[in-house]
């Protein structure tokens, strides 16, 4: 037993239910419990009364409500979440730095607290004025108030040396699972046939290329389903009505799939993935299509090239996009080679074995030797 305590904030809780961050925290709070840490996740619940805990799968939980919804809810959790650990020994692992400010209070009483500082958030179309000030005010409070950072991506590291030294960042990207097999049966209530279809799994924003990859993929007939997944609302949000409105008869929008069986049958046997994100750092779902082997058509830039690598098929804008889909819908060696790149790319750099032992590794690293020596003695 290590006697090492780590206590994750930042995210909605485990096991994960609502992105990237939640997989993560799900992952590497197994695989430090499996190495004899002690790992305490905080966990949102929308409800109203006092915190709870509960123990999962070895993991201490403790469950803050919440009774404000979406953005306000968030916030308002983090700074609970994060008053509540000022009373806790260990180490501190921040996921995202949306409410770094808070992260002050750990700094003040001298705590030792890691930030995964995710993606460039205020870049993002979606945010108006208000939030993308506050995302940029807290990028920078977070480089200055956290102890050490992480990057999940090469780029982000030469960005966020821009704000603080480069010493104090650690480039480890996100992880994935490989999918070797999946349920052929699980296409049928979508009506597709392996390698009939392509697939796009991402939140329905501007900057994640929907437009642009429904359009090109709907300029001519293609013989060949399109599933767009997302939870789509056309008749409250006008980006989502002109996506739909884009769109052939041959693009099906499923709206948003959460089952993961359901979700690795749709990339293991989508013949491509497309991935339209622009802003970033290392995409998850990108790195599941990697590990699935699917071969990869994504927007052409300096984050996803390096995820995807080389053979990866490549668009600027909706022309380049659907001259992709001209020519790899009938060239079957190109897919074959595409594929092999992805898993071969997946198993270079991106397998959570890899990713979690680097975490370990940077963990124990700053793992506080006052925090670790009462640990040996309350043992």
């Amino acid at each position: 037993m290590t006697g090492k305590h780590l206590h994750i904030l930042g995210i909605r809780g485990i096991p994960a239910k609502h992105g990237g961050f939640e997989t993560f925290a799900e992952k590497l709070s197994q695989f430090l419990v499996a190495q004899g840490w002690q790992v305490t996740v905080y966990c949102q619940e929308d409800t109203i009364g006092g915190d709870w805990e509960s123990t999962w799968q070895g993991v201490r939980r403790i469950h803050i409500p919440v009774s404000r919804a979406g953005a306000a809810g968030t916030v308002i959790f983090d700074w609970k979440a994060t008053r509540r650990s000022l009373s806790q020994q260990g180490l501190f692992l921040t996921l995202g730095y949306n409410t770094a400010i808070f992260n002050l209070m750990q700094r003040l009483k001298g705590q030792t607290n890691v930030i995964n500082m995710d993606g460039i958030e205020w870049r993002r179309d979606k945010w108006g004025a208000i939030a993308k000030v506050w995302f940029w005010l807290n990028e920078r409070a977070g480089c200055w108030i956290g102890n050490h950072l992480v990057a999940d991506h090469p780029k982000i590291k030469d960005h966020l040396a821009t704000r603080i030294s480069a010493q104090k960042i650690t480039m480890i990207p996100y992880g994935g699972d490989e999918v070797t097999a999946a349920d052929a049966s699980l296409l049928a209530p979508y009506n597709i046939e392996p390698s009939r279809f392509s697939v796009i799994i991402a939140r329905p924003e501007p900057e994640n290329s929907f437009l642009e990859m429904v359009r090109s993929f709907s300029r001519v007939p293609r013989n060949h389903k399109l599933l767009v997944l997302g939870n789509f609302k056309p008749d409250s949000n006008s980006f989502h009505r002109q996506v739909i409105d884009a769109a052939s008869d041959e693009i099906i929008f499923p709206g948003a799939i959460y089952e993961v069986p359901v979700v690795q049958a749709l990339r293991f046997y989508s013949r491509f993935y497309l991935h339209g994100h622009r802003v970033g750092g290392t995409n998850p779902s990108l790195v599941e299509a990697m590990g699935a082997g699917c071969a990869v058509i994504a927007h052409d830039n300096h984050f996803n090239r390096w995820v995807a690598g080389p053979e990866a098929g490549y668009f600027k804008d909706e022309s380049a996009c659907a001259a992709l889909f001209d020519r790899l819908l009938v060239d079957d060696a190109a897919v074959v080679r595409m594929r092999a790149a992805s898993r071969a790319r997946f198993h270079e750099r991106f397998t959570w074995d890899q990713v979690l032992c680097e975490y370990e590794k940077l963990l124990t690293h700053w793992y506080p030797a006052k925090a670790s020596d009462k640990n040996q003695l309350k043992g």
